[in-house]
């Protein structure tokens, strides 16, 4: 939910039962737990889509990461929000098939705590788009083998949650 400029996201227990909603923000700076998802688009190639993240991105800013990723805000379920953030992130949408959740925790470079449920969605698509900049620093189709071997050889310059992704898939 949007009031004021303030995104409220849905906090959840061990068991990812909704708790409550809180600031976006406050949520990252407490580390409170809360309910993320990530998407992994790929081609009839076999190829994953990859972003790097914009540089105003007020956390892991240039990181390489997964097509998209996110929260869904107070009333919205993860599906609808991934959705959503998937046209406000990379400009297209694709019938999205969830795979599987898991929780990690960590502290990121500017002090703030990921502590997050991220439920993970496959997806295809081979048309043309147009990525939003605010959110799209660069992004390219690479093959899923070399993407994972490079997450292990310099994690430093992927997001803490795709490593775990990668890790899984």
């Amino acid at each position: 939910m949007l009031k004021d400029n303030i995104i409220t996201i849905t906090l959840v227990d061990k068991d990812d039962n909704v708790s409550g909603y809180e600031e976006k923000l406050l949520v990252h700076q407490k580390g409170l737990l809360h309910r993320a998802f990530s998407i992994l688009i790929f081609n009839k190639k076999g190829e994953m889509l990859i972003h790097q993240r914009a540089l105003s991105k007020y956390h892991s800013p240039g990181l390489w990461t997964n097509a998209c990723c996110g929260h869904p805000n107070k009333g919205e379920t993860v599906l609808d929000a991934a959705h959503r953030r998937l046209g406000e992130e990379m400009g297209f949408d694709s019938p999205l098939h969830y795979q599987f959740k898991f929780h990690y925790q960590a502290e990121l470079e500017n002090g703030l705590i990921e502590n997050e449920i991220d439920h993970v969605y496959f997806g295809e698509y081979n048309d043309t788009f147009i990525v939003n900049p605010n959110e799209v620093e660069d992004f390219k189709w690479v093959v899923t083998s070399q993407i994972k071997e490079e997450t292990k050889s310099t994690p430093e310059n992927f997001t803490v949650w795709f490593r775990k992704i990668m890790i899984e898939i």
